[in-house]
């Protein structure tokens, strides 16, 4: 394991919990003093470490940081498999791949779905792409640190799944965080609000299959949620948060989804067809 952040020993402790013999390396080398004193082994170069074990596992805080440690082993990383758990882009990915073959490696990259502390248990699920067989081969080791969803041969599918889950998760609770601010002025705590919000969020995701549905298809028909009815509701929320003074960031950039859509002469149309305006970057 390379890389000693919050995830990183959250992985070494399960491996190490599991009975897996597991070689560390750290920039600081004093993140690795708990987990040796738990029974990993100290490396002292990054080289030491690739050598120590066919699968070798990455928790960075970006695809970068993975040459810069990785760009002076040598002769290390053949045969060897390089488990990327950073987050990147997609394309980062692909062009780590082709790096990692240069130098006679594969690359399986990895998205973690859970924070750090759940990592282990029987709620934590990684996302990975790459080589079919390599992930085979490993599979049952990566399964310690979470269900191994493997999602494809293209090494940006892990990327690219986490990414699309990652931007619900954060932009939900955006959306919660800017509701309880506009609450707020009227002096309606957070907590009287948050069951409210809940039951609006299970709401929203009993939509879910229906308009992925609309979206594969192609086809949105509306069926009482049209683009020109969604926007006015957008825009009285934006008009709302304006009003109280606040951050409008939020709700701005949903109403000028729904502004492009109605101007593309969607208004009539279910708000999934919101997809072909977010397929094409405004000018």
């Amino acid at each position: 394991m390379i890389g000693l952040g919050p995830m990183g020993r959250a992985m070494v402790r399960a491996y190490l919990a599991a009975g897996h013999p597991v070689t560390v390396w750290n920039r600081t080398a004093s993140r690795a003093d708990e987990l040796v004193e738990a029974g990993a082994t100290r490396a002292a170069t990054p080289a030491e470490a690739v050598a120590a074990s066919p699968l070798v596992l990455l928790s960075l805080t970006h695809y970068g940081a993975m040459y810069e440690i990785l760009g002076h082993v040598g002769d290390a990383l053949a045969g060897k498999v390089i488990v990327n758990l950073s987050s990147d882009t997609p394309q980062a990915s692909r062009d780590a791949a082709v790096w990692l073959a240069e130098r006679g490696a594969e690359l399986l990259v990895g998205g973690i779905m859970v924070p750090a502390e759940v990592v282990g248990t029987d709620g934590a699920y990684v996302f990975y792409s790459g080589p079919r067989s390599a992930f085979e081969a490993h599979e049952p080791t990566l399964r310690v640190i979470g269900r191994a969803d493997h999602r494809g041969s293209d090494p940006a599918l892990a990327q690219l799944f986490y990414q699309a889950l990652v931007h619900v998760f954060v932009t939900t609770l955006a959306a919660f965080v800017q509701g309880a601010a506009l609450l707020g002025t009227a002096g309606v705590t957070a907590r009287e609000y948050a069951p409210l919000a809940d039951e609006l969020v299970q709401l929203a995701r009993s939509s879910f299959a229906e308009a992925a549905g609309n979206i594969d298809a192609g086809d949105h028909p509306d069926e009482g949620a049209s683009a020109q009815m969604m926007a006015v509701g957008v825009d009285h929320i934006a008009g709302a948060v304006a009003a109280a003074g606040q951050d409008v960031a939020l709700p701005a950039a949903v109403k000028s989804l729904y502004d492009r859509m109605i101007a593309a002469g969607y208004g009539k149309d279910s708000w999934t067809r919101m997809i072909d305006v977010i397929r094409t970057r405004p000018a």
